[in-house]
């Protein structure tokens, strides 16, 4: 068989016309399965009372920041304790 009398069978060009429009739905089946259960899970979080990513980013970056503080804070603290204590 030569690749001519391949195209010119309508059995296959019928069969090669099917296979795309099947790649084409199961690639919106997949869109929307992902869309649903992004959905899901969102509104799962949502009863969970979770809290979004950023949120969570930048109350971490507030607590680093405060613990870092804290530190120099118990560092002056205890100098100035030193201090007191060589005075008396």
């Amino acid at each position: 068989m030569s690749a001519t009398m391949q195209t010119d069978n309508p059995f296959i060009d019928d069969l090669s016309k099917l296979a795309t429009g099947l790649v084409g739905t199961l690639d919106s089946m997949k869109k929307e399965c992902d869309s649903l259960v992004r959905a899901r899970i969102e509104r799962l979080a949502g009863e969970f009372d979770l809290v979004p990513r950023e949120d969570f980013e930048v109350l971490r970056d507030m607590c680093l920041k405060l613990d870092k503080e804290n530190k120099a804070l118990k560092k002056r603290i205890a100098a100035l304790e030193k201090k007191t204590k060589a005075r008396k």
